[in-house]
């Protein structure tokens, strides 16, 4: 019993200095490559923002609004394509009879609210609109804006086709927010088939006492993604191609 007591302690010793070397399997930028951004919109990233109180630290943390521009200018320069998977809720996504805790929150804060479906009156400057500074670049033939994801995955729009009519099979990930969105998304998308990078600077989630958003979506991202860039990395890395 004492040797067998002793032999599970090397092997659970072995295991354990195993997987502290977390393997990098590494991600190869090609012209199937597109980037991905999730929710680059008022009510997370701009101070106004319904939930800048809980968000704000990391997205200034992260520089995660310059961080998002610079993505928009890599691609462009470099002729990448890019999706954007926006969060809108209309007034029929508030008669929803049962809802997780963010989803009650988002709705009881009116966060991402529309108005209709198949109206756009006062959607320009409101929490559901695009940061300003992006609108320059969203409004160009490289980027497509996919239908809007209702949680936080892609699973109830059109990401996923668009993406595969384009003959995407790469995807570079990032945006709003860090644990929840992109953390779905990039779940999703591996699930679907893709293979995902994540640009772990250019992403934000809230901190509240007692919980880290932002530490709990970068652990995931290094556990899940083929690998995760920062901004300069893949800036670097950009240069070279």
């Amino acid at each position: 019993m004492k040797k067998l007591i002793v032999a599970v302690g090397v092997l659970l010793s072995g295991l354990t200095s195993s997987m502290a070397q977390l393997p990098d399997p590494g991600f190869e930028i090609d012209g199937s490559t597109a980037i991905v951004i999730t929710d680059p919109q008022n009510d997370f990233l701009s101070p106004e923002g319904v939930t800048w109180g809980v968000v704000g630290e990391s997205v200034i943390k992260n520089n995660t609004v310059d961080n998002l521009e610079t993505l928009f200018k890599m691609a462009e320069k470099k002729g990448i394509k890019v999706f954007i998977s926006p969060h809108y809720y209309y007034e029929h996504d508030h008669a929803w009879e049962f809802e997780g805790a963010l989803e009650t929150l988002m709705h009881n804060i009116g966060m991402f609210d529309r108005g209709d479906q198949l109206k756009t009156e006062g959607f320009e400057g409101s929490g559901a609109d695009f940061l300003e500074r992006y609108k320059k670049y969203i409004e160009k033939d490289f980027v497509t804006v996919v239908g809007p994801h209702k949680i936080y995955g892609p699973e109830q729009n059109d990401l996923s086709l668009q993406l595969r009519k384009q003959k995407i099979d790469k995807v570079i990930l990032a945006g709003m927010s860090g644990n929840l969105c992109v953390e779905s998304h990039m779940r999703e998308l591996i699930e679907d088939g893709f293979e995902v990078a994540v640009v772990g600077d250019a992403t934000a989630s809230a901190i509240i006492p007692g919980y880290d958003g932002n530490e709990a979506a970068q652990t995931n991202f290094r556990f899940i993604a083929s690998h995760v860039y920062t901004t300069q990395e893949l800036k670097k890395e950009l240069k070279n191609k």
